[in-house]
């Protein structure tokens, strides 16, 4: 029996915002990899989540939803998962299974189909919040959609999955492997991603932040790393990074949600942030969090290049 040939390969996950992209790129990576929030435009940045197997390697491509900009943010926005599109090797289009599909869906298809001869697989996400019977209608549905929207070929394939308990994980990972070009791992194996730490530390204080916020804050909060610095003077088996973060508003209203009466907020965020950047780091950290406005940096591109976007 011939040996089997190692696949390795960049998989793009899509979808309206809050599909459950990131979800899924964590179950699929076997760690927190992309910060998730029951916030829409949680994911700001290009996360590659690296899932290693025997005989493949998958690079996840997590890219901020799609969707119709009304900012200039959200436009910078759309342009970085056009980018991304045109390198990877397949596309995983994520859609819930516990809503309609609608206009929003519709849109992002259409956007897909002018990627020519790229795999497009349906993934319909968090299957375990309906029955059976309203997932067949999802599924049919689904289909329906693809039939319409990319001729009577449809989807490369549709697979039903749930990230929170577990339901078909391996087999979406095995459906993306299917799309992949023969060729060597093209990361070194225990790679999670190649994010450097700061952006990924950022993210884990803007989850930490966005967590039990109104919806206006997510699209206004910026989260800046300033530096990572071992702290001076310590043994080797007593390191400390002490880890310096601003987060930047837009408005002074938003600036005393973010820090809460007494600054009660700013500590449980810190708290929450720690415990997962010393996960991410490996080491004990002081976390040092300033809040600071940047009024409307969303509209003003001097400011959002400032901010890292």
């Amino acid at each position: 029996m011939s040996e089997q040939k190692h696949r390795a390969g960049f998989v793009s996950l899509v979808g309206r915002p809050n599909a459950g992209k990131s979800t899924l790129t964590n179950a699929l990576v076997g760690q927190k990899v992309a910060i998730t929030s029951s916030k829409p435009q949680t994911t700001r940045h290009t996360i590659r989540g690296i899932v290693h197997r025997e005989n493949s390697q998958l690079i996840l491509v997590d890219t901020p939803g799609l969707h119709r900009p009304r900012t200039l943010l959200g436009q910078r926005l759309n342009d970085l998962v056009a980018d991304t599109l045109a390198e990877v090797d397949a596309i995983g289009f994520c859609i819930p299974a516990n809503e309609p599909i609608g206009p929003g869906d519709k849109f992002i298809t259409s956007q897909l189909s002018r990627l020519q001869r790229k795999p497009l697989i349906a993934v319909v996400t968090k299957t375990d919040l309906v029955d059976r019977a309203a997932l067949t209608r999802q599924l049919m549905a689904v289909v329906a959609l693809g039939e319409e929207v990319l001729g009577e070929q449809g989807w490369a394939d549709v697979v039903p999955v749930s990230a929170a308990d577990g339901f078909q994980v391996e087999t979406v990972g095995d459906v993306f492997v299917s799309h992949m070009p023969e060729s060597p791992a093209l990361y070194p194996d225990g790679a999670l991603t190649d994010e450097p730490e700061a952006v990924m530390v950022a993210e884990l204080v803007r989850e930490a932040a966005l967590e039990g916020v109104r919806d206006e804050m997510p699209h206004s909060l910026a989260v800046v790393v300033d530096e990572i610095v071992p702290r001076e003077g310590r043994s080797a088996d007593n390191q400390l990074l002490d880890v310096r973060v601003n987060l930047f508003v837009e408005r002074s209203s938003q600036k005393a949600i973010i820090i809460g009466k007494g600054g009660a907020r700013l500590r449980e965020v810190g708290t929450n942030a720690r415990q997962s950047i010393e996960a991410l780091l490996g080491t004990r950290i002081y976390l040092d969090l300033h809040v600071k406005i940047a009024k409307d940096w969303q509209r003003d591109p001097k400011q959002l290049v400032r901010l890292g976007f």
